[in-house]
């Protein structure tokens, strides 16, 4: 199903403003952005504009009370100037599950697809050429009740903008395992891409960086003693030649999209995988042991962000050096060479959109 969505183009782009050479992260945005209306029990309402601030009320619940949501995606082009969004039904589906958790209401994959696509087809000029650049996607939800009082709020906006980005990540990260904080527990949020899970990972992360790393590597809540989460991404670890990477099971965890892309990528190239719980213990074992091959944290952003050293306890464990690194290196090349349009046997994990009439910055 086609939803009708109205569009109000720029007067005039700011793409001639952008340094496409010298891209950070996440700090220039693209010309447009999508947004949709909930009210009455139904979305409506769909329509593209300007990139633009938007007013709200104080009492906007989503400022009080929580119910925010986000997805994170990239898009980059082919050589003929398509441009590729990697794996977006994966996204929708994923943002689905995270509005159930938040009591927030259901978005149709359809229209999470469509807006994308027609959002781009606008701004392709904005989609970077340069391998190591990508456009990065930001689909969000909000609450937007006017009202002081804690219940599901009646109203919501669903936007999306997009900006382009370069690396997240210019070197291999060192990360620093945190035994005084939590980032999630069983029955609780984890599994859910919301806001208040990375607002509550900002505190502790201020001593780590202060300590020299780039990232925490969050252990469970109950026993504090299993890795789970690094940083923002998902983590790998190859030890004894078989990749191991914490399970979803008990809903600590998200669902990564990258994560998935490297279980299935790995298996097909023959590498033995398991999801399993890995403990600090027979990290540091199989450390002293030398039977850590590689390991890395996964995620949209970053891609494969190779772990250079792990931190425990003010002891520095370095890991082996990049270039001797077979396994993590591969699964990009081969992440790369999809997102990239060059190998059909992976053609339905992008979204081709048709931007050939738009000139490539």
């Amino acid at each position: 199903m086609r939803h009708e969505i109205k569009v109000n183009k720029a007067k005039s782009s700011r793409i001639n403003e952008v340094d496409f050479n010298n891209l950070a992260f996440g700090k220039e945005f693209s010309d447009h952005m999508f947004i949709a209306d909930y009210s009455n029990g139904e979305w409506s309402n769909y329509r593209i504009e300007p990139m633009a601030n938007i007013a709200f009320h104080p009492a906007t619940s989503a400022f009080h009370y929580g119910q925010a949501i986000f997805e994170g995606l990239k898009a980059q082009k082919d050589k003929d100037g398509n441009v590729l969004v990697f794996r977006p039904d994966m996204n929708a589906k994923r943002m689905d599950i995270s509005a159930n958790r938040m009591g927030m209401p259901s978005l149709p994959e359809g229209l999470f697809l469509q807006a994308i696509e027609e959002l781009i087809k606008l701004d392709a000029s904005w989609v970077p050429t340069d391998a190591n650049s990508s456009l990065y996607i930001r689909p969000f939800m909000i609450a937007t009740d006017e009202y002081v009082g804690i219940r599901e709020s009646e109203h919501y906006k669903f936007i999306i903008f997009t900006c382009p980005v370069g690396a997240y990540y210019s070197a291999p990260v060192n990360v620093y395992v945190s035994e005084e904080y939590i980032r999630a527990f069983p029955g609780g949020v984890g599994f859910a891409k919301c806001a208040g899970n990375y607002a509550a990972s900002l505190y502790p992360l201020r001593f780590a960086k202060q300590e020299g790393y780039d990232q925490i590597l969050w252990l469970d809540g109950i026993e504090k003693k299993y890795f789970q989460e690094c940083g923002t991404m998902n983590v790998f670890f190859m030890i004894d030649n078989v990749l191991v990477t914490p399970p979803l099971d008990e809903g600590t965890i998200l669902a990564g999209i990258t994560r998935d892309s490297v279980i299935t990528l790995a298996k097909e190239m023959g590498i033995k995988v398991e999801e399993r719980n890995i403990s600090v213990e027979e990290f540091l074992q199989a450390h002293k042991e030398n039977r850590i091959q590689d390991a890395f944290g996964a995620g949209t952003a970053a891609t494969i962000a190779p772990i250079k050293i792990v931190g425990y306890r003010h002891t520095k464990y370095e890991l082996p050096d990049i270039e001797t690194r077979t396994v993590s290196t591969a699964i990009k090349a081969k992440m790369n060479q999809i997102k990239n349009g060059d190998d059909a046997q992976k053609s339905a994990w992008v979204m081709k959109i048709d931007a050939s009439e738009h000139v490539p910055v």
